[in-house]
């Protein structure tokens, strides 16, 4: 369950990802980037591979809060009750 859940979150957020990154670099150019004043000495390349996985890495955090908010207050709350000990009479 927790690998579907994980998939759930993971291939969402990877097309979006994906997206976002073709829409970006449409009207950015690597090349002309610059950070903190300074030009970035990256190639295209990796600056378009983190670019993606800091995006990528963005929307797994939104998609996963998404999956959180949706679980319903009984999901949360419920506990495993042969995990708990036995109480003590």
């Amino acid at each position: 369950m927790l690998r579907e859940r994980l998939m759930w979150i993971a291939w969402p957020a990877f097309l979006v990802a994906a997206v976002l990154e073709m829409m970006v670099f449409a009207v950015l150019d690597p090349d002309t980037l610059s950070l903190f004043g300074e030009r970035v000495g990256w190639s295209r390349y990796a600056v378009y591979t983190v670019t993606f996985f800091i995006f990528w890495g963005m929307m797994m955090v939104s998609s996963g809060l998404t999956a959180l908010l949706g679980r319903s207050s009984v999901e949360m709350n419920q506990r495993d009750l042969q995990a708990l000990p036995e109480p003590r009479r």
